[in-house]
């Protein structure tokens, strides 16, 4: 015995202290028996230290090196002090078949340590006191375990009582359960400071979780070091992604460095979608992602719905002609080189450039939302604002337009300001006036989802790794997929009340238009009823109706019928601008006495069967088989965790609010607050009526919409007679 004893001691070099030594000569058959036999965590986390002498210790075998650690790791915690690995010894082969394992304390801090001249912060706490406690374990191959030869429980240091011991470094580990808790959480967009709050309550304390939020942030970190590289990371996230949706594609660009320099993805719904709706696109390039400055664009529509949606979104390195030149040729090959009719852009000259290289023929209209902001910005007076913002989207006729303009610049002296200027020589890219017959699907602005400024602005100004951004833009993605799937359901479960006196041609158009689409069609019905007839005159080619407002007859219209083609055409174009019949058309409808919309009247787009045409209009679902079993097994995780939880604590309502008496006698008098958008004082950006009027982006009657009567008229009924 006392030779092993010395060739153990030689081996590991070390002066021994008191401790017991444990010899592999002689071991009876009893040391192997299973209470003290550990081949799995399970096994350790059943071990109670309180009552454990060194030779009973003495007596465990593992089947793992890792087990050992384990072991002596839980015995530390309970003992209150934390265990490393120390010396290590290897065979011939490379084999481990000895380990040291030691106090936390054990040893001395380095002396240049003590010595440094340009310290910064404060020296960490000393810690290191020379510990001898310590535990040896050494490889049986007759046995093929391993087994303690050395123990020694003799420190000289005080133990942490057991309550801190969780704080030590070596005992703040979090479990893989709570790594899959914290990523998926951090897949939905919650924070990691949240997160460590979620897992507070689950526990109902912050000193039952085990570890605190910088190790959480450190895990964070070392998840996401598991592929190298940021571009790297965000490459096989594409890469795992196409693997459950086939039709996704993606494409990076590269510098000559090989940084990645530009990257474009578009999933397979987001194809299908622009295939139905991808007439009009929004071209927004106005976030930024902080981490690396890229510049992100999206691609954005809008629905059968009147919803928004995305087609495509790219991360740029620059905002070149050439780079967005790049971006809509990869667009094109994602959507099989289908060009849009319309698109509107934040006007930026880069972005229309390429516009007008690789679409010339798509109307061009300029962002409402971002003019208003460039007209604050450059003309700094809220008044000029107010009234710039009436004669962009009021419905004048082309001399109206041009009247109002020229008492506008008057008014306030900006004959001579660029801006001001330049702004009238592309009036036909902005002025509801010029724009009038051009269909753009209700589109005024880049952006129309107010919900996706906020989310894609939080996510893109943040410390998220390309990777992480891509996670939780998709995520979004998914929640406007995800309303579309609830309109669809409320569009099909039932009819709208009737409420208009047309009611066969009210009910018509509510089985064929969407719920959303039918909503913003019944005023027109209903206007039509204020509607007179005041002349129809027959030509060979086709029938003419003159319509006017109820006692109105300075407001008239022209609708032209062609019977061999059953087509309507007005002269207020909002069919051409929205897809929809104007209240015109409606009341010579119903004064030929027609009871349905005619063909040429409807634009599939806004109807409920759009998604009918295509053979496969789901597209892209997961396997049904897939989807029942995961849910199943949520469902039976929800029930089990809500059992599991039930701690039998009476429940307990809210108090009684009670009015209070008295005060602090301090003044409530509030700072007035100022909209960052009009400038103007009494509401903020959320409720600014300018806002509001232009993010509505729905279909109106625009023609009521002038507060005065210099409308679009009949008598002035030339739409392009002024270039």
């Amino acid at each position: 015995m006392m030779d092993e004893q010395n060739e153990f001691e030689q081996d590991f070099g070390d002066e021994f202290t008191e401790g017991a030594y444990f010899s592999e000569s002689g071991q009876s058959e009893d040391i192997l028996e299973a209470a003290f036999t550990v081949d799995s965590v399970q096994d350790i986390t059943t071990l109670n230290f309180t009552e454990n002498c060194a030779e009973k210790i003495g007596k465990y075998h593992f089947s793992t090196l890792q087990l050992a650690f384990d072991f002596y790791l839980k015995y530390s915690k309970s003992k209150g002090f934390s265990e490393r690995k120390s010396k290590t010894f290897k065979n011939s082969i490379g084999e481990i078949y000895k380990q040291k394992f030691v106090c936390h304390r054990q040893g001395f801090r380095e002396e240049k340590y003590y010595t440094m001249e340009k310290r910064k912060n404060e020296p960490r706490l000393e810690t290191r006191t020379g510990c001898e406690a310590r535990m040896y374990v050494k490889f049986v191959p007759e046995t093929g375990r391993w087994h303690l030869f050395y123990f020694s429980n003799e420190h000289n240091h005080d133990l942490l009582d057991t309550q801190f011991s969780a704080m030590l470094p070596a005992h703040r580990k979090i479990s893989e359960t709570d790594i899959m808790q914290m990523m998926n959480m951090l897949k939905s967009g919650i924070s990691t400071s949240q997160i460590f709050g979620l897992l507070v309550s689950q526990v109902d304390g912050y000193e039952f979780v085990g570890y605190g939020p910088r190790d959480m942030y450190n895990e964070i970190a070392r998840q996401r070091r598991q592929i190298p590289g940021d571009a790297a990371r965000v490459l096989k996230k594409l890469e795992d992604m196409r693997l459950k949706d086939p039709q996704l594609y993606f494409k990076a660009c590269h510098d000559s460095k090989g940084l990645l320099h530009n990257l474009f993805w578009s999933n397979g719904i987001s194809q299908l979608d622009y295939l139905l709706f991808g007439d009009v696109i929004a071209f927004d390039a106005t976030y930024k992602k902080k981490k690396y400055s890229y510049p992100l664009v999206i691609f954005s529509g809008v629905n059968h719905h009147n919803q928004t949606i995305i087609f495509a979104a790219m991360l740029i390195v620059d905002e070149t002609t050439d780079t967005y030149i790049w971006l809509l040729h990869q667009l094109m090959f994602a959507i099989k080189g289908k060009t849009p009719t319309s698109i509107i852009t934040d006007g930026a000259m880069a972005i229309r450039n390429a516009v007008r290289d690789v679409f010339p023929e798509v109307r061009h209209r300029l962002c409402a939302w971002h003019l208003l902001r460039n007209a604050t910005s450059n003309v700094e007076n809220p008044s000029f604002t107010s009234k710039f913002r009436k004669i962009m989207l009021g419905d004048y006729e082309i001399p109206v337009f041009k009247r109002k303009w020229v008492q506008l610049i008057k008014e306030f002296g900006f004959e001579d300001k660029p801006w001001v200027n330049n702004m009238y020589e592309e009036k036909h890219m902005w002025a509801t006036t010029y724009i009038r017959g051009k269909f753009f699907a209700g589109f005024r602005t880049t952006s129309r989802c107010e919900g996706l400024h906020s989310i894609v602005a939080r996510y893109v100004g943040s410390r998220y790794d390309l990777t992480s951004f891509i996670e939780h833009f998709q995520k979004r993605v998914a929640h406007l997929r995800f309303k579309e799937f609830k309109v669809d359901y409320e569009s099909t479960r039932g009819v709208p009340i009737m409420q208009t006196c047309i009611e066969l041609l009210e009910r018509f158009v509510a089985e064929l238009y969407t719920r959303e689409i039918f909503l913003l069609f019944r005023p027109f019905l209903s206007r039509a009823g204020s509607m007179r007839v005041l002349n129809i005159e027959n030509n060979d080619d086709c029938i003419k109706y003159i319509v006017c407002k109820h006692r109105r007859p300075d407001f008239m219209w022209t609708i032209e019928f062609r019977q061999d083609e059953m087509i309507f055409m007005c002269t207020c174009l909002r069919m051409e601008s929205f897809g929809i019949p104007c209240e015109h058309i409606m009341k010579v409808l119903v004064e030929r006495d027609i009871c349905e919309i005619l063909p040429s009247l409807v634009l599939d787009r806004w109807t409920k069967k759009v998604k009918s045409a295509l053979n496969d209009p789901s597209g892209f679902t997961r396997d049904f088989v897939v989807i029942s079993r995961q849910s199943a097994l949520m469902e039976f995780s929800k029930q089990l965790a809500a059992v599991a939880a039930k701690s039998g604590v009476a429940k307990s309502s809210n108090p009684y609010v009670h009015q209070t008496t008295g005060g602090s006698g301090q003044s409530s008098k509030k700072k007035r607050q100022r909209c960052s958008v009009c400038q103007m004082e009494g509401h903020k950006k959320t409720t600014c009526p300018w806002q509001r009027d232009i993010d509505n982006n729905v279909i109106e009657d625009e023609a009521n919409g002038s507060d005065d009567g210099d409308m679009y008229t009949e008598a002035t009924a030339e739409l392009d007679s002024d270039n």
